[in-house]
């Protein structure tokens, strides 16, 4: 993982030349590709975007309870949200998939995305969106937020159930 001293610039050139490009993808509108091997651990990308309280998520991106959502909203923690779509890089553009090649990871309040198995040039890179339903996950609500990534394991959408908070065992009197 990068530290504030080794920070790179993950959006421009290494020594082996650019890690991605940004073109179509076959699983939702734009996508991001290798355009070299990426090797497993190696940090592809920084998520970047304008920083955005949850007030503003629903003024900017309120729910279409009629249609299909979308977002470029990645939620940190409490009120600090990165807004891909305004200020935003490449990563705005890594597609869902159920059975990614990449996760993410924080660091000092930055979201990082890292290949989680080797990545060959060519293969478009994804990560679970694993996005918190905040309610129970009907079928209404799985149709507003599909996926389309065609895994033989997809679940359908890009929500995952809410966690709920552990109950505390009562200790013995």
């Amino acid at each position: 993982m990068p530290s504030k001293k080794t920070q790179k610039n993950f959006d421009t050139f290494d020594t082996l030349g650019p890690r991605y490009v940004v073109r179509r993808s076959a699983i939702h509108g734009r996508g991001v590709f290798a355009r070299r091997p990426i090797r497993e651990g190696e940090t592809v990308i920084e998520y970047k975007g304008e920083i955005i309280s949850e007030a503003e998520i629903e003024r900017r991106y309120p729910e279409d309870r009629s249609g299909i959502n979308h977002t470029f909203v990645f939620g940190i923690e409490h009120d600090y949200n990165i807004d891909g779509g305004s200020k935003g890089n490449a990563a705005r553009w890594i597609n869902h998939s159920c059975q990614p090649n990449c996760d993410t990871y924080e660091e000092d309040r930055r979201m990082y995305i890292r290949a989680i198995r080797n990545i060959r040039p060519g293969e478009e890179l994804s990560y679970d969106y694993a996005i918190e339903a905040g309610e129970p996950l009907t079928a209404a609500l799985r149709a507003r937020w599909p996926c389309w990534c065609g895994a033989r394991t997809c679940r359908g959408t890009v929500l995952v159930p809410s966690k709920k908070p552990r109950k505390r065992k009562k200790s013995p009197a």
